[in-house]
């Protein structure tokens, strides 16, 4: 027999061996890459002077608008009182702390040091909104912790608190994220108020694949309650409204940065229309983000589990190279025209090391082996809103 029963749950044991193995290797790999780090510094990675924000920097975006994202879907039960969604939020809350865990990860090992976060912290700079991504982050940590505390215990009188407290530490810790590049002036990709909205809006989205993944993977063997299986089609809806309106918002960020001439942000946006990044940029953020899951949603009405299923993984996919291509045609654009390292087009140019593409891949490791012992060690259904 390939199945036995675990907390009331059929667990397939060739399934999620294969599971494990995987997550092991990705940890293996991420080890040789810390590995490479701690050997050699920041010489192991591919940044420099021009371009200092690298994929460890997008992955930790990633990560984080993931976590946020997962939040938001929970609280739909548990502050806004939707009843379907009533029990999600367990397991949710347990993906969305693991989640920020990696993005943390990912974002200790791009520091030079490390240990200055807590220099950091005894030494704030209120005006710095990079100090307060690390601080709101650290705060909104704590607040998941006490809210899965209290799901764990069945203290469901407090949940809701809880849950309220962690939907406005996780918008505001986003925003804030968001502003970290929008403030920067001279930096007019990033600049200004869309990236701040935007965030939010992809958080959201990146929260109902993640969570269609999570339910979709906990039932594969047993079938759906129907609570949860009304909250997964909820889910998909909303996944493919919120899609939608993405959609909306960048076709118009994209023609405002063509026809606005601004000479700084219409070249960044060149990059990946049909630059170094194109192919970033269209195949895996324009369709596998955005127009391939819109439209298998918009088909199945959000009705087939593994239509979503297969909507969300393509989303994830995207999102993680939209990340990435913000990050970096951000940078690629140099500040002025006399800086070292531009090329014969005027750009400058950053592919990751395997060192950097080793430690990205070790957290997303760290993330599956995490969630996993998380499902052996709690009991991540959410029982009492049944």
């Amino acid at each position: 027999m390939n199945s036995i029963a675990m907390n009331d749950k059929m667990i397939n044991t060739r399934g999620d061996m294969f599971w494990v193995l995987t997550a092991g290797a990705f940890c293996l790999v991420g080890l040789a890459g810390l590995l490479s780090y701690l050997i050699q510094g920041h010489d192991a990675y591919n940044i420099y002077r021009q371009i200092p924000w690298g994929i460890l920097i997008s992955t930790y975006v990633f990560f984080a608008v993931c976590c946020t994202g997962l939040c938001l879907v929970s609280s739909l039960g548990h502050v806004f009182g939707f009843k379907p969604f009533a029990g999600i939020g367990k397991r949710a809350i347990a993906m969305a702390i693991i989640a920020l865990l990696s993005g943390f990860v990912a974002i200790g090992l791009e520091l030079g040091r490390p240990l200055a976060l807590i220099y950091n912290m005894l030494s704030p700079n209120l005006s710095a909104p990079i100090w307060w991504m690390g601080t709101l982050y650290s705060i909104y940590l704590v607040v998941l912790l006490v809210e899965f505390y209290l799901m764990v215990k069945g203290k469901h009188r407090y949940v809701g608190y809880a849950s309220l407290a962690g939907f406005i530490g996780g918008v505001a810790a986003n925003s804030n994220l968001g502003s970290v590049f929008g403030f920067l002036d001279a930096r007019v990709w990033w600049h200004g108020p869309y990236l701040p909205v935007s965030i939010i809006l992809t958080a959201a989205i990146s929260g109902c694949a993640i969570t269609i993944l999570l339910f979709a993977h906990r039932y594969a063997r047993e079938k759906m309650p129907a609570d949860i299986e009304r909250a997964m089609e909820i889910t998909a809806q909303l996944f493919a409204m919120m899609l939608g309106i993405l959609l909306f918002f960048h076709f118009w960020m994209v023609m405002t940065s063509i026809y606005g001439q601004v000479p700084s942000q219409r070249d960044a946006m060149m990059i990946m229309l049909n630059g170094p990044l194109s192919m970033s940029y269209w195949g895996f953020e324009v369709i596998l983000g955005m127009l391939l899951p819109f439209v298998l949603l918009l088909l199945t009405k959000g009705k087939s589990l593994k239509v979503a299923v297969a909507a969300s993984i393509s989303t994830l996919i995207g999102f993680f190279f939209m990340r990435y291509n913000s990050v970096v045609a951000g940078q690629m654009v140099p500040l002025r025209d006399d800086v070292e390292a531009v090329g014969a087009d005027g750009l400058l140019r950053y592919s990751p090391s395997l060192t950097e593409l080793a430690i990205v891949i070790g957290t997303f490791g760290l993330c599956l082996a995490l969630y996993f012992a998380a499902n052996r060690v709690f009991d991540l259904d959410d029982r009492g809103h049944h």
